[in-house]
């Protein structure tokens, strides 16, 4: 018995946010250089100096330090913000790093989007509020909230083709 395959959900409207990534691995290479080399210089210095139990610090330092650095851009990976507008619901979905799953669930009919400086971009619902858009700037918040405002406009006031009253 052969099941049918579920046919993919309409997405009216979707927008999608992960965090800024500036560091690539081409970066991240040029960083790791630059700080051992910088642990090899002050390793060679303290020992000309006769403090070499400073030497094993230098390197576990910079070895932190780049570790750090590393589950930082793989946490910055995994981590989104999914707005999507489907015909009878709003989803809101968030990833954070660790993996764990966020959702909320709105009626665009009745969802407004507000933006002030103090609190950021949110979807309102009578009295549930949503944030979105936590990855991106002020400037950015303000564009998703000009278009998120205008799709509920087109989702609330559909236009209606009727061939019959074309002329």
């Amino acid at each position: 018995m052969l099941m049918a395959a579920s046919p993919e959900p309409v997405i009216l409207f979707e927008a999608v946010s992960t965090p800024h990534r500036s560091l690539h691995a081409r970066g991240f290479l040029l960083v790791a250089i630059l700080g051992l080399g910088w642990a090899g210089a002050g390793g060679v210095v303290f020992a000309l100096m006769g403090a070499w139990p400073v030497l094993p610090f230098l390197g576990i330092e910079v070895v932190g330090a780049l570790v750090l650095m590393l589950l930082h851009h793989r946490w910055s990976g995994r981590a989104r913000e999914v707005i999507a507008l489907h015909p009878d619901r709003l989803m809101v979905r968030r990833v954070d790093g660790l993996g764990r799953r966020e959702e909320a669930r709105l009626d665009p009919y009745w969802t407004r989007v507000e933006w002030d400086e103090r609190h950021g971009l949110a979807l309102v619902q009578r009295r549930r509020r949503v944030p979105v858009g936590r990855f991106l700037s002020p400037e950015e918040q303000q564009d998703l909230a000009r278009t998120l405002r205008d799709v509920l406009r087109a989702y609330r006031e559909p236009v209606f083709e009727n061939p019959q009253l074309a002329e």
